[in-house]
């Protein structure tokens, strides 16, 4: 996905996180994250866009860059964001994707940035969906293309890091994206992942991208597990 669209996805999902949080009100407990609030969910996009802004200007080779702490009140946390996002988007759009920044991956700049938060803000803004609208958020559908882009971001980036427990083969394959993925575990071992050159595996997740990249970062979903869902509930994301 280009640069730009990322960022206006960045925007557009923020927006609808702010309404459905709003919406809400602060108290409203979180069913995707046992135990968090509203407040909470606020408060850490909040964390996270001001810590993107800083990591922009933190040396590559430098250590990871601190986060800031919003106000504990439900209006300043709100404003603190507001202002963090706007300088965060800014900040992206004015350096361009080429551009060196402190991240936590292999890839050591800008455009990094401007795509892991197009999906953190989206998946946080369908944890405040939930929160709004309980179970029923059919009225959210993810473009297919996003969904596709966040699926593959969550194996390659955040599921391929962390060893497993378990050895087999998971097919994953979003139909109307027209993606998909093999996911080979080998217990003691980071998962490796590769394009989707057969269909004979030990356990598969199916569906719709909206529908796969849900059930990707663990989130309520019509997508369907077929085989040995203990090797799905392997492919962990935090």
């Amino acid at each position: 996905m280009d640069f730009d669209v990322y960022l206006e996805h960045v925007r557009e999902q923020a927006a609808a996180l702010r309404a459905a949080a709003v919406k809400a009100g602060p108290g409203a407990d979180m069913p995707t994250a046992p135990g968090w609030t509203v407040r909470h969910l606020v408060r850490h996009i909040a964390r996270v866009h001001d810590w993107v802004r800083r990591s922009l200007d933190t040396d590559p080779a430098e250590e990871r860059p601190g986060r800031a702490q919003p106000p504990e009140d439900w209006d300043g946390t709100l404003a603190f964001w507001d202002e963090t996002l706007d300088g965060m988007l800014h900040e992206l759009r004015k350096r361009g994707p080429a551009s060196p920044a402190w991240t936590f991956s292999s890839d050591k700049t800008v455009g990094f940035w401007a795509r892991r938060q197009a999906h953190e803000t989206a998946i946080h803004r369908l944890d405040a969906e939930h929160a709004a609208h309980g179970d029923a958020v059919d009225h959210l559908v993810f473009d297919p293309e996003l969904a596709a882009d966040g699926i593959d971001e969550a194996l390659t980036l955040m599921i391929a890091r962390n060893p497993v427990e378990v050895s087999g083969t998971v097919l994953i394959h979003a139909a109307d994206a027209g993606r998909a993925w093999l996911v080979t575990l080998t217990a003691g071992k980071t998962p490796n992942i590769g394009r989707a050159t057969e269909i004979d595996t030990d356990a598969s997740l199916v569906g719709t991208a909206d529908a796969v990249y849900r059930a990707i970062w663990g989130r309520p979903s019509h997508a369907v597990v077929s085989g040995d869902s203990a090797l799905v509930a392997a492919l962990r994301t935090p």
